[in-house]
């Protein structure tokens, strides 16, 4: 069975589990629990950046980050299920593109609270993550995105942003 490695607070996990659902994969897809900040976990093994999430075939292998795991769902689901075709599909891929930014930015927020100590805090450096976030959210609110008669990444990704 395939395997997605994952952890429940990660967005991008969130997004690739809606994705194979999305994709009527449940059912052959089985989520498994990673923690990126484990050493002795398999992670470091399966996918060499050491994050999730990671989605591993029958076969053994390994396919990594959200955006690549997104299109190998759609793929084994025939194409052209959350990654539409033609015209619509860059549409799709840029709005992944800007939520993944959102996500990214917002993650970095709080690694850098939790992670580095009070006295290692950059502001400059988190309000520029702020800022992306800001600037997307205006992109977004000037021309929101619009649902058709089914979700795809992009809209995915946006919910789990």
């Amino acid at each position: 069975m395939t395997v997605i490695r994952s952890a429940p607070p990660s967005p991008f996990g969130r997004k690739v589990k809606i994705a194979a659902a999305l994709c009527g994969l449940s059912d052959k897809v089985t989520v498994e629990l990673s923690n990126p900040y484990d050493h002795d976990d398999s992670l470091r093994s399966q996918n060499p950046l050491g994050k999730i999430p990671v989605l591993i075939t029958d076969d053994g292998t390994t396919v990594y980050d959200s955006r690549v795991i997104a299109e190998w769902l759609d793929a084994e689901a025939g194409g052209g299920v959350i990654i539409p075709r033609g015209e619509a599909r860059f549409a799709a891929l840029t709005l992944q593109a800007l939520a993944d930014g959102m996500m990214e930015a917002s993650l970095l927020i709080v690694y850098e609270g939790r992670f580095r100590p009070e006295e290692k805090h950059h502001q400059p450096w988190t309000d520029y993550q702020g800022e992306k976030v800001a600037r997307a959210l205006s992109v977004l609110e000037a021309a929101p995105p619009v649902i058709g008669d089914r979700p795809h990444i992009g809209h995915v990704a946006l919910a789990c942003a």
